[in-house]
């Protein structure tokens, strides 16, 4: 049994690594690539760690503090989740970049962690580009009057946008929202020094890199599906 367990964890961490440096160098190079790790153990992404990556993204502030705390500190964490303005301040210590600012009121609490902690967050504005009202986002006026105060903040540091598709098989809606976001971003460069855009995941993200993406969010291509 013991030879068997060794042999089924040699498969997964080759397929990790195999998986994870197969798309890296499909990828352009001036394209960032986060490993969603959630609801993976610390053993797989060890394992995506050993390749030499270092980016990993969270969506629950619980797991993401447990990771930091457990795995490799230099490790860039992502919050690409949904973040509650409450627990802001879990994370606000160590995160590399918060994907998911969809409100003033949370960039303001980001803010104020950040100047609590003497440090600049990186953050993301999140757009609302699908057609799903679950999904949560700023329109573009809602960011046309965000960006003015964002950029007097002292304790965040507004590096992009990012946005999720509609889940639909319909590849021409996706690249559609996905051209949309990568317009929005181009004009709110006329405001701020922005250099991230992040869109595209596991599902939609060859379609993202052809909108522009310079940034892309995928788990189940590297760590397998979630069950």
């Amino acid at each position: 049994m013991a030879k068997k367990t060794l042999l089924f964890n040699t498969f997964v961490a080759m397929s990790i690594a195999h998986n994870l440096n197969e798309l890296k160098h499909s990828l352009p190079k001036a394209v960032s690539l986060v490993a969603v790790s959630k609801t993976k153990p610390a053993s797989a992404i060890l394992e995506a760690y050993d390749t030499g990556h270092r980016i990993f993204g969270e969506n629950k502030v619980q797991e993401l503090v447990g990771k930091y705390e457990e795995l490799p500190k230099d490790i860039q964490w992502h919050m690409i989740g949904h973040l509650q303005r409450n627990k802001v301040k879990y994370i606000a210590p160590f995160v590399a970049l918060i994907h998911g600012v969809d409100s003033e009121r949370l960039l303001l609490e980001i803010n104020k962690q950040g100047i609590k902690h003497q440090r600049k967050i990186p953050c993301l504005l999140q757009m609302h580009i699908a057609t799903e009202a679950t999904k949560f986002g700023l329109s573009n006026e809602e960011l046309e009057a965000l960006l003015p105060k964002a950029a007097t903040l002292e304790g965040v540091a507004i590096k992009g946008l990012m946005g999720m598709a509609t889940f639909t098989s319909n590849e021409q809606q996706i690249e559609a929202e996905f051209n949309a976001l990568h317009a929005s971003f181009q004009k709110a460069q006329e405001s701020l020094p922005l250099d991230i855009l992040s869109m595209g995941m596991s599902g939609d993200y060859p379609i993202a890199l052809s909108c522009g993406s310079t940034m892309i969010r995928v788990g189940s291509k590297i760590f397998g599906a979630r069950h």
